[in-house]
């Protein structure tokens, strides 16, 4: 059994929206879930239509339980959302839970404790934590062995990032266990710079502490929290069900391959690296009031340029790009081993284009010579279709996927 902790002090960062619908996700997929909501705002049970006035008992009884001597199972608590999802609710109770424990000697398991009286259960418990870093989200890190981090595409979401990896290292120092942290792109619009810039700095500082899955931007997701429904059940052919199915499959998939990686042994040591690095991002990604430069000439990409900050705008480098009479495609994938380009000029087969890696840089790149005219296409990243994360002009598909367009004039 896995529990993964949904930890970021910032809020609006999409916590409980990753929570309810990873889980739902991996309920869809078969698996047994618990969802335990460790949020006094009670976000999860609103988000999946659990009457308030209804809730009896939450996870704050379970937790104090023991201390009162008067046990309760967290069997007693649960709400059947699916199947194969269950509910543990919040309730505002949870506020005074600091406050209630102090001086009982083993506070900081008492989540642990709980969770292990159901370990065989449940194939993943997901844990939604509050927007603070307290005992509450303290018991959710003992408890774990996976920490998602959401971060949002924005400058202050970097911020937030860096401050957190700080915080939760320190409190973690007293945590040696294998917890595997991944920080996760949320809430990602395509359509802005920034997003795009600062989710390609994510990806060149995080590498692999990084899902490769981006949640996008999507009013459907919000649409479906308003009415009390994950998005698999609101909208199944949605961009944002997609994002959650991938999701999943990526969280199923890692543990698969856990035994081929290589293990961190504390997390207060990958806390450490992690933060390290969130610093480093922080200051490439800081806004500075500097004329923007001049667009870059084909022989300047030759070169491997070196990422810059916001005002050097990696749209400077990355997209697409009319030089002399040849349009050129360039786009960054540090990770990949193999880059293709397919679309309407080359008959939608990616073999045709296979895009050339500039150094060591994780720069990609590749011209052709094409008539006037409207052109459709995809990137193919290690045999993963996807769309040009660095052109704006896209257009749905009939497979409810985005084409990235480009125009010969």
């Amino acid at each position: 059994m896995r529990t993964i902790a949904v930890v970021n002090q910032k809020g609006g960062c999409g916590k409980t929206t990753v929570s309810i619908n990873l889980a739902s996700a991996l309920a869809e997929m078969g698996k047994k879930v618990l969802l335990v909501d460790m949020d006094p705002q009670s976000h999860c049970a609103v988000g999946l239509a659990v009457p308030e006035e209804q809730i009896e008992q939450s996870i704050y009884d379970v937790l104090i339980s023991k201390s009162r001597n008067e046990p309760i199972r967290l069997t007693e608590i649960l709400w059947q959302i699916s199947d194969k999802l269950e509910l543990s609710p919040a309730s505002i109770d949870l506020s005074a839970f600091e406050q209630q424990m102090a001086g009982f000697a083993d506070r900081e398991n008492c989540l642990k404790s709980v969770i292990d009286e159901v370990h065989g259960d449940y194939d993943y418990v997901i844990v939604d934590c509050p927007p603070a870093v307290g005992l509450l989200t303290f018991n959710a890190l003992r408890a774990a062995s996976d920490v998602i981090v959401p971060v949002e595409t924005g400058y202050f979401a970097l911020h937030g990032l860096s401050k957190q990896l700080e915080t939760l290292s320190i409190l973690c120092k007293r945590c040696r266990q294998e917890v595997d942290v991944r920080v996760l792109a949320s809430m990602y619009d395509i359509r802005t710079k920034m997003a795009r810039e600062i989710l390609a700095e994510l990806r060149n500082h995080f590498s692999d502490r990084m899902y490769g899955t981006i949640v996008n931007f999507n009013t459907k997701i919000k649409e479906a929290a308003s009415f009390g429904q994950p998005i698999n059940e609101y909208d199944p052919a949605s961009k944002g069900q997609k994002d959650f199915e991938a999701l999943a499959r990526e969280v199923i998939g890692w543990e698969a391959s856990q035994q081929q990686r290589e293990i961190v042994n504390s997390l207060a040591d990958q806390l450490e690296s992690i933060s390290t690095t969130a610093d480093d991002l922080l200051k490439v990604t800081k806004p500075e009031r500097e004329a923007p430069r001049a667009p870059a000439e084909m022989e300047e990409v030759d070169e491997e340029p070196v990422l810059a900050g916001t005002d050097e705008k990696l749209s400077d480098y990355y997209g697409v790009s009319l030089i002399q009479d040849a349009i050129v495609f360039v786009t960054l994938y540090p990770r990949a081993q193999d880059v293709q380009i397919a679309g309407d000029f080359n008959n939608w087969q990616p073999a045709e284009n296979p895009m050339q890696r500039v150094g060591e840089s994780g720069v990609w790149q590749t011209q052709m010579k094409l008539p006037r005219g409207l052109y459709r296409y995809r990137l193919v990243v290690d045999g993963q279709w996807q769309q040009d994360p660095y052109n704006e002009w896209t257009e749905l598909n009939p497979y409810g996927d985005l084409n990235s367009v480009v125009e010969v004039k």
